[in-house]
């Protein structure tokens, strides 16, 4: 068989990684005189890699971030709390597999929304489904689906990924229908699902924002036994960020 006539079956069964990989495969086991064995693991392992980016990369479409966030990009020069140790943590992924909420405290601008998507980024990449919104737009999202009535389905869409984020979480106060919603949702994540949130306010001040103290004090219970928390404090990160930018153009 012809290399032509190969690629263009490639082309046919869609072995694009395969088709990618062919004409320098090809080339590299002619060089080395490699057998034909080795030359077929070389695009089986292409065709493999090739279908698990384009995985990825759907995981992360739908997962809708706001920013492609991702722990190589942690500036550990500004002065913030969270430390290495902690940024393993989270790198581990194993507050997932318990199925542990995740809580980023800290107030604007130390990287809570950065760490949050940098968390669900990673989490994509190692084959679990996310899904990212703010509790602004999850709200909005809520509202509309009762109008529509289709709420239930779309609380059965909240409670399937693997990790929810919600972000800047006590940035206005519920109703008590929003924060029953809410506790709905945590109930229905509360096996095998994690959940994590961003937020300027301590898990003992969520009372604040949800002033029916019954499901408050149900939200808490559901959260502060179980939560992996990251408290941020430290100077904002946009301010780091200006300086350094400030210092380069001087520099220049």
């Amino acid at each position: 068989m012809s290399t032509a006539i190969a690629k263009n079956l490639m082309a046919d069964m869609k072995l694009l990684g395969m088709l990618a990989a062919f004409d320098q495969a090809l080339t590299n086991a002619t060089r080395d005189q490699t057998g034909c064995a080795e030359f077929v693991d070389t695009l089986l392992q292409a065709e493999t890699d090739y279908r698990q980016e384009k995985k990825t990369g759907n995981r992360i479409k739908v997962a809708k971030f706001a920013m492609r966030s991702a722990f190589e990009d942690i500036d550990f020069t500004a002065s913030r709390s969270i430390t290495k140790a902690q940024i393993k943590d989270l790198y581990s992924l194993q507050w997932l597999n318990e199925g542990r909420p995740v809580l980023f405290i800290g107030q604007t601008g130390v990287g809570k929304t950065f760490l949050a998507q940098a968390v669900g980024l990673h989490a994509c990449a190692c084959g679990k489904s996310v899904l990212y919104m703010t509790v602004t737009t999850w709200l909005e999202n809520v509202a509309l689906a009762r109008s529509s009535g289709t709420y239930l389905r779309y609380r059965d869409k909240i409670a399937k990924p693997d990790v929810l984020i919600l972000d800047d979480m006590g940035m206005r106060r519920l109703s008590s229908t929003e924060a029953q919603d809410l506790c709905e949702i945590l109930e229905e994540r509360s096996i095998g699902k994690s959940t994590v949130f961003t937020t300027q306010l301590p898990l003992d001040h969520w009372s604040e924002v949800i002033p029916d103290p019954v499901i408050a004090d149900a939200i808490r219970d559901r959260l502060q036994h179980a939560a992996l928390v990251i408290q941020i404090t430290g100077e904002s990160y946009r301010g780091v960020k200006a300086r350094k930018l400030a210092s380069k153009k001087k520099e220049a």
